[in-house]
């Protein structure tokens, strides 16, 4: 019997790698281990180091990455620590600050009046403004005497610009710092902790370079007003001064700053609201759906914006009976022309009601001057008070066809008016050509959109909440109306202000001001259309029972 080595132990020198075993039979005796080397070739490095060099890599590279987001997110929770300051604004101390917000913007806050919010830019962070102190001699100097308005503006300018100045050497200085401290504290390496310092400032000049190409100078004249509806006349003033009489930013934000030094100033007793006396307050409403509450907000926003004309587009009533019709005398109690046409839930008694009020004008297929305005208005063809009618009712090629030869009629009398109205879209619209604004309703939800011709087609929200119909969704429908600013000289619309209501007592509001891009654009007609049906399908100003040819807009 034959003796066989074990295998040799490679030496610390030998990689055990180039060893292979295997198992020779040793001849009269046991099974043997001999060691055999073998050579690698380049290929076999490669192959063997690949893993090890990806690796390094993913980590590097992860490791980079990880450096770089600690100092974007410590430079950014620094910017927003160290963004604030207090400087003085005209007669008032204002605090200005950064908050995280994912559409920029700026927001002026008048406790316990309500905001503003300005779309000035877009970004990651928000421009806070909130007026912590009045001084009361200055206030009253700069109300009592209009020149002196003028000249703060210069020095309302000044003191934004240090403000803004103080506030960004404040949040630079604290966006740097933190993203170096912390990155330095996570890592313990001056290395890393550069590289994040330089991350931060990285993105502090994208922060500053999406600010400043997204800036809006003119949005001050389209700001959206959050608080109590009794202070937003003064709060936010009237779109023809503060689009036509001033043309700079600064010249707004001086205004700004004085109708906010009236509100304090006056303490107790609020200033009374002054309009430019060049401009026609129209205040919109529609749907009001017997709701009492309507009433009381028309009333207050009447008042408040000292509106001369009130319109109202429509269902009036929920059901149309004769019941109801005592619910039209609060109309006299608003002391302001009420201009009305029917919609598809007023009855022709609904209309004779309306008519009773005194100060009341019921349009129906006619067009009357109100405060020079020129309006012209048509009553809804169908009556659908409830579900036992609606399935009778017409659709909107039906309603069209019925607005169509209106038009036609209304184009032959050779006095097109300023303002249409009626109840329905699909028929109000068949009056594009011929007047530079539409108002309707029914839809419950508001919108606006210029139209092919050059005619604006304004639809109102519910202004009674859609009544009891409101309660049907999980969320309430919103209370709606707009006031609109039309010029006096040209008659033509400048701007509106849409109002949503809600909270307790409905004594909080929602304003966001909207100004006409272009207020003397030209009307042309519209593009030649099929004629309409030979045979109206309203015949006798009730509905038809034919099934509509195709759905309505909305069975309201």
């Amino acid at each position: 019997m034959g003796w066989c080595p074990g295998p040799r132990r490679p030496g610390p020198r030998t990689p055990p790698s180039i060893y292979r075993s295997h198992r020779p039979l040793c001849k009269g005796g046991p099974v043997s281990r001999t060691p055999v080397r073998t050579v690698l070739t380049a290929a076999d490095r490669l192959r063997t180091a690949r893993p090890r060099l990806r690796a390094a890599a993913t980590g590097r590279w992860a490791r980079l990455a990880l450096v770089l987001a600690v100092g974007l997110l410590g430079g950014y929770a620094g910017l927003l620590l160290g963004g604030h300051a207090t400087t003085a604004v005209g007669p008032t101390d204002v605090q200005l600050s950064f908050t995280p917000s994912w559409g920029g913007g700026t927001t002026l806050k008048l406790p316990p009046l309500g905001a503003l919010h300005l779309d000035t830019h877009w970004g990651p962070v928000s421009l806070q403004a909130r007026v912590t102190d009045l001084r009361p001699e200055e206030a009253r100097k700069l109300i009592e005497n209009d020149a002196e308005l003028d000249r703060v503006t210069d020095q309302i300018a000044e003191q934004i610009r240090h403000g803004v100045i103080v506030m960004l050497a404040r949040a630079i200085a604290f966006a740097l710092a933190a993203g170096f401290v912390v990155s330095l504290a996570l890592f313990r390496s001056w290395r890393r902790a550069l590289v994040s310092l330089a991350a931060s400032a990285t993105g502090l000049v994208a922060l500053a370079l999406t600010a400043a190409l997204t800036f809006n100078p003119q949005s001050v004249a389209e700001p959206r007003y959050t608080g109590l509806m009794a202070n937003a006349p003064q709060v936010v003033g009237d779109t023809q001064s503060v689009a036509a009489r001033f043309s700079v930013y600064r010249a707004q934000l001086a205004h700004l700053v004085g109708n906010v030094s009236k509100l304090y100033a006056a303490t107790s007793t609020l200033p009374i609201y002054e309009p430019d006396p060049s401009t026609l307050r129209v205040l919109h409403v529609s749907d009001i759906h017997i709701n009492p509450a309507a009433w009381n907000v028309i009333r207050s926003v009447s008042t408040q914006f000292q509106v001369d004309v009130i319109i109202d587009s429509g269902d009036l009533m929920d059901h149309g009976t004769k019941a109801e019709d005592k619910f039209a005398n609060d109309i006299s109690d608003l002391k302001v022309p009420y201009v009305y046409v029917r919609g598809n839930h007023d009855s022709k008694n609904t209309q004779k009601a309306v008519a009773r009020q005194k100060n009341a004008i019921v349009l129906d297929d006619a067009t009357r001057t109100v405060e020079g305005l020129n309006i012209y208005g048509v009553g809804d063809p169908r009556f659908t008070p409830d579900k036992s009618t609606r399935d009778d009712f017409v659709g909107a090629d039906q309603l069209r066809a019925e607005g169509l030869s209106l038009a036609d009629r209304l184009r032959a009398t050779g006095r097109l008016p300023d303002i249409a109205v009626a109840h329905d879209p699909a028929e109000s619209e068949a009056f594009s050509g011929l007047t530079p604004l539409i108002l309707s309703g029914h839809a419950h939800t508001r919108s606006t959109k210029l139209l092919p011709t050059g005619t604006r087609l304004f639809v109102q929200g519910s202004t009674g909440g859609a009544g009891l119909r409101g309660l049907e969704k999980e969320q309430p429908t919103p209370i709606e109306l707009s006031v609109l600013y039309f010029s006096r000289a040209s008659h033509r619309l400048q701007g509106w202000d849409d109002l949503r209501l809600g909270g307790l007592g409905l004594t909080s509001a929602q304003i966001e001001r909207h100004l006409e891009p272009d207020p003397d654009r030209p009307i042309k007609p519209p593009a030649p259309s099929p004629p309409p049906t030979p045979t109206s399908p309203f015949p006798s100003g009730e509905p038809t029972t034919t099934p509509p040819t195709s759905p309505s807009p909305g069975r309201r």
